[in-house]
């Protein structure tokens, strides 16, 4: 078995640096983590005798915090590097849950994963720091989807692990979660302390005007349509798709939960197949082109999805959203790799939490439009927040670097 894993590993990650297989790595662990423990969280708070808004306020607690910590994340990764950064952003997220899972009030659990959201900004914020800069540009679309790839796997397989363990206890999520991070933490502290990129003196200078550095990128077309297109991923395919899927199905499609899972399958399942195929894309094709299919055909889907209310409507739908979705993974984080120069954490930072704000917001404002109007009117919504996004990508200039193929070495006069 573990001959086998290193052939996959080579097979996967072979011709990359090594930071992409431990970065990863660490990605996958931390998802796998934080999918076991959140079936038990609204569950969990309901406990303490909460309605079931306070108990996802919880949920809503955690990606707030990751918003609001993500510009000081930024800040610290250049003052003190990424390694550092990833490390103690990944032990906060441990720490604050084990403790979480000893919680006696409502007040305490929302304050811990309140808490929880600070180390989960800091390590995002450090790990796709380092990913982008350790990468050469032609290779930064493939590193940008198996990092991704990997969180994804993680993501879709800790629910159903947690699932399971939380209709035995519902605070051993909060423990095991905890306890997992001890893994990613030490990966982060000791595998990557070798590493000459992860904290570079260099990091001193890239600190010391991080504010004129992100005011200089955000005059970048590439920078907005980049983060744009991370907004409407956030707010569409991930805040729509969580928050109102599930009701559609049960109040249009009058179909039993089960289809929503199958659903979330298929979109997970056509996701991970089109992260590498959509990395070596932007990678030899370019960026923008990846970037603007994308949008376009994530918000085809939503379109399906308003526009064909039935059973068959709603698996194509889910299943064009999975095809657009997988490419938006990839192509804006190579555009933010290809900006960011000598520049660090604040730039990528500021990208980041351009997907969590649509994140956040996505839920609220087409739940809005579904208690006012339809629920073709909030994936209409969608869709055009896609659509806009796009176009953004189609004005952009193209980012990736073609390297100038060496002169032919004149022929020998005989």
């Amino acid at each position: 078995m573990p001959g086998f894993l290193v052939t996959i590993g080579r097979r996967v990650f072979g011709g990359l640096p090594r930071e992409v297989a431990i970065l990863s790595s660490i990605s996958f662990t931390v998802a796998l983590g934080y999918g076991i423990a959140a079936p038990a969280i609204p569950e969990f708070a309901r406990q303490f005798g909460v309605s079931v808004a306070a108990a996802g306020s919880v949920i809503s607690a955690f990606a707030l915090m990751r918003i609001l910590g993500a510009l000081p994340a930024g800040r610290l990764v250049d003052r003190v590097g990424e390694r550092t950064m990833m490390a103690s952003g990944i032990a906060i997220v441990g720490v604050s849950s084990v403790l979480a899972g000893f919680s006696q009030s409502f007040a305490e659990l929302i304050a811990l994963r309140g808490v929880g959201g600070l180390g989960s900004a800091m390590f995002s914020v450090s790990a796709q720091t380092l990913l982008l800069r350790s990468v050469p540009g032609e290779l930064r679309g493939r590193a940008s989807g198996r990092y991704a790839g990997a969180f994804l796997v993680g993501a879709i397989s800790g629910p159903a692990i947690g699932g399971v363990i939380a209709a035995w206890s519902l605070r051993a999520p909060f423990f095991i979660y905890g306890a997992m991070l001890a893994v990613p933490t030490c990966i982060a502290a000791v595998m990557l302390s070798s590493s000459a990129r992860g904290d570079q003196p260099a990091r001193a200078q890239r600190g010391g005007r991080p504010l004129a550095e992100l005011v200089s990128v955000l005059r970048s077309r590439a920078y907005l349509a980049a983060g744009a297109a991370n907004l409407a991923d956030g707010f569409a395919v991930l805040g729509v798709r969580g928050a109102i899927v599930p009701l559609f199905v049960l109040d249009v499609l009058h179909r039993s939960p089960a289809w929503t899972g199958i659903g979330f399958g298929l979109v997970a399942a056509v996701n991970a197949a089109t992260l590498l195929p959509a990395g070596r894309a932007a990678d030899t094709i370019g960026r923008k082109p990846v970037i603007v299919t994308g949008c376009l055909l994530s918000a085809s889907g939503m379109a399906t999805l308003a526009l064909v209310p039935s059973l068959g409507g709603f698996l194509g739908g889910l299943v064009i959203i999975g095809l657009g979705s997988g490419l938006l993974d990839v192509a804006p984080a190579a555009i933010i790799g290809d900006l960011l120069g000598g520049q660090g954490g604040s730039v990528v930072a500021a990208y980041q939490m351009s997907g969590d704000l649509g994140a956040v917001s996505g839920p609220v404002t087409v739940g809005f439009l579904v208690d006012s109007a339809s629920y073709a009117a909030a994936f209409g919504l969608s869709a055009c927040v896609l659509a806009a996004a796009g176009l953004l990508g189609l004005i952009a200039p193209e980012t990736r670097q073609v390297k100038p193929q060496a002169a032919p070495t004149p022929a020998a006069v005989p």
